[in-house]
């Protein structure tokens, strides 16, 4: 039986693998990144190291399948990313000496920005998330019980709205999203990304688009 759960730490190996093969625009990344540490490393490891309390996985009784994680204050998370997590990656992942040369770098180049998740315009969405699911257990409502889960347990911190930036190519993501009752929230210079949000109270109607 397929349930919602709190992360483990013994997720660790499946959570990596589920960000490998999502990371490219909702696809398998693995061609693009060959190290598989990169991309979880920046988008999915810090969260559950920082924010535990905040991580859920899909378990389809013998193994995760796909998770949503985040933070409840993102101005906090991007100080305590660079406080408490760049310090351990920089053997692994040593900062660059020059411009980005590769999709590799690239990230790289992200993951010692981190202030660069603080918006202006995101202000009143203080909380972020990430969102991701092996693409046989997309479809199902498995996301909107993840979703579910994660907005509770904002809306029981106190959190107000969460934010999230998805590729906007990535047109089956949309649709979930709006579905889910996201809106889009117009973000200057916002590059490939779509930044969409909404309030973490359940009973804010869902749009049926």
């Amino acid at each position: 039986m397929t349930t919602v759960r709190p992360y483990h730490p013994d997720d660790r190996a499946a959570l990596y693998d589920i960000c490998v093969r999502t990371a490219h625009e909702g696809g398998d990344s693995r061609h693009i990144y060959p190290d598989l540490d990169l991309m979880p490393s920046i988008f999915a490891a810090p969260y559950v190291f920082l924010e535990p309390d905040l991580a859920f996985v899909l378990d389809d009784g013998d193994r995760a399948v796909g998770y949503v994680l985040g933070t409840a204050d993102t101005v906090a998370f991007a100080g305590a990313f660079r406080a408490s997590w760049l310090p351990l990656m920089r053997e692994r992942f040593p900062a660059l000496d020059g411009p980005p040369a590769s999709p590799s770098e690239v990230m790289i180049d992200l993951m010692y920005r981190p202030e660069r998740m603080v918006v202006p315009e995101l202000t009143g969405y203080p909380a972020h998330l990430h969102i991701d699911l092996l693409p046989d257990h997309q479809g199902r409502g498995h996301g909107r019980a993840l979703m579910h889960t994660f907005l509770d347990a904002l809306h029981g911190k106190g959190v107000p709205a969460v934010h999230l930036g998805m590729v906007s190519v990535n047109t089956s993501a949309r649709a979930f999203y709006d579905r889910l009752g996201f809106h889009e929230i117009p973000v200057a210079d916002s590059g490939p990304l779509t930044y969409l949000g909404r309030r973490t109270d359940r009973t804010a109607p869902p749009s049926e688009s």
